[in-house]
């Protein structure tokens, strides 16, 4: 069995637990500029519409006694490395997809995969102590795939525990809209549901020829999934050998403004790692998930390498112009900084 973890409004949780007077009220992490847009917004601003990757200006209209706070990435990361400490004990592998989210491996008693009852206990384990050492409150799910335990850890958010027990995979997943599917996006999503196809137990229904005619060659990757078949491995490689940040859109997002936007937060958030760790990097590039799950990435070679802001951010800029993705749906954008070195090198800036 594994478990995912997702740590409640990360950004926004980690400013109330360091502030006791911006507990319980509505928050904004953002930055301050006239473009600036909301990186996360607490639970307490959610029912006000407030959400990530949203304008400032009309995060303020919808919700007037909004308070915005800067980010503090320095404290993101420190608290993100305390977290996935705890996640490693007792853990196999852990593969993390961001400073708040990661996938687990539990050990089990005789050092194979955890069964039920003991992925429960590490995930218990866990938030507990998440909560008490951190501060912080952490959702998770257990399932036997992947797929299945990022919903579970979804669907019952913030600091919830959802468990899918063996077998019963596909009546968890039956009757959730077909979009909730890896893999289908906002292109497909209507495509598919103008068939006839509606929920996950729909897709898990289809025999070999409609299956194939919906989903074309892979047509047996979608319907494993929706019968809750996902024996994908939590991957453990965390070798240090480059620096990313990336950002999962709540809505599919194609505002180019709101997203240059993120890559100059993103740049922000790469410069301060860097400098903390007292390293710089000689190449620059993005990574793009559109809405329909495929992925494109570009990358350039800096001539000096460098840990300032703004260059990171002129060089990733440069590669999102290349990669040609303007007014196209986006779930995804990262910034990498890779081929990293700790020599010192001078001032640099770009274009």
């Amino acid at each position: 069995m594994l478990v995912h973890f997702d740590l409640d409004a990360f950004y926004a949780s980690v400013a109330q637990r360091d502030d006791p007077s911006l507990r319980g009220v509505p928050l904004a992490i953002s930055g301050s500029s006239r473009r600036a847009v909301v990186l996360t917004a607490s639970y307490e601003a959610r029912p006000f519409g407030v959400r990530s990757a949203m304008p400032l200006y009309r995060a303020r209209e919808l919700c007037p006694q909004l308070v915005v706070v800067p980010p503090n990435f320095t404290a993101y990361r420190a608290t993100s490395e305390r977290v996935f400490a705890i996640f490693e004990d007792g853990a196999r592998a852990v593969e993390g997809l961001s400073l708040d989210e990661a996938f687990c491996d539990p050990h089990g008693a005789d050092g194979e995969r955890a069964s039920l009852d003991e992925a429960v206990a590490f995930a218990q384990r866990v938030r507990a102590r998440v909560r008490a050492e951190v501060g912080l409150t952490v959702s998770a799910g257990v399932a036997s795939g992947k797929m299945v335990a990022k919903i579970a850890c979804d669907a019952n958010k913030p600091d919830g525990l959802t468990i899918v027990p063996p077998g019963t995979e596909a009546d968890f997943l039956a009757p959730m809209p077909v979009g909730r599917l890896w893999g289908i996006g906002p292109k497909t999503q209507p495509r598919i549901e103008a068939a006839g196809i509606r929920t996950i137990g729909d897709v898990a229904a289809l025999d070999d020829a409609r299956a194939f005619a919906l989903f074309g060659r892979g047509w047996t990757f979608y319907r494993d999934l929706a019968r809750g078949i996902d024996d994908r491995d939590v991957d453990p490689s965390r070798e240090r050998k480059s620096i990313s940040t990336e950002e999962t859109f709540e809505y599919d997002e194609r505002d180019e403004q709101r997203i240059l936007a993120l890559l100059r937060i993103q740049a922000d958030e790469l410069a301060h790692d860097l400098q903390a760790r007292h390293l710089r990097g000689a190449t620059v590039g993005v990574k793009i998930k559109r809405a329909d799950h495929t992925i494109t990435g570009r990358q350039t070679s800096l001539a000096v390498a460098t840990n300032d802001a703004d260059a990171i951010h002129d060089a990733a800029v440069w590669c999102w112009q290349r990669a040609g993705m303007a007014g196209v749906p986006i779930r995804l954008l990262g910034t990498r900084v890779a081929s990293l070195t700790d020599e010192e090198a001078r001032e640099l800036r770009l274009f």
